[in-house]
């Protein structure tokens, strides 16, 4: 079992990206402040989420600009897709996840995952 050390205070650090990662499953990349989140907090899983839903969900393949939002409550969690607009295009509860943050923000736009303080 490996010890999550995600806090709110180490993504301030990420204010741009050195590296980009390719996903392993699809053609969307990622900077170095989501490998962070997936790194410390466990959150592959969430990078995976952001990529598939590009390929599988036709509302989200729709918006050129998305901002992806979790947010955990008991041990569950809501992740949700909006437009840039606060327009929700999708949304998907988490029956369970141990992401050590109550809420997090990504955005995904050219193709690639990223954290606001790197856009």
């Amino acid at each position: 079992m490996t010890t999550k050390t995600l806090t709110e205070a180490d993504l301030s650090h990420f204010t741009g990206s050195e590296h980009w990662y390719r996903h392993g499953l699809c053609t969307v990349l990622f900077t170095d402040g989501a490998k962070y989140v997936a790194d410390a907090g466990g959150a592959y899983w969430l990078l995976d989420e952001i990529a598939l839903a590009q390929g599988f969900e036709k509302a989200v393949a729709a918006e050129e600009f998305q901002v992806w939002k979790l947010t955990v409550k008991d041990s569950a969690a809501v992740l949700t897709c909006e437009d840039g607009n606060y327009n929700t295009v999708f949304s998907k509860n988490i029956e369970f996840t141990d992401f050590p943050l109550p809420e997090i923000t990504f955005y995904f736009t050219n193709n690639t995952i990223l954290l606001p303080s790197e856009y």
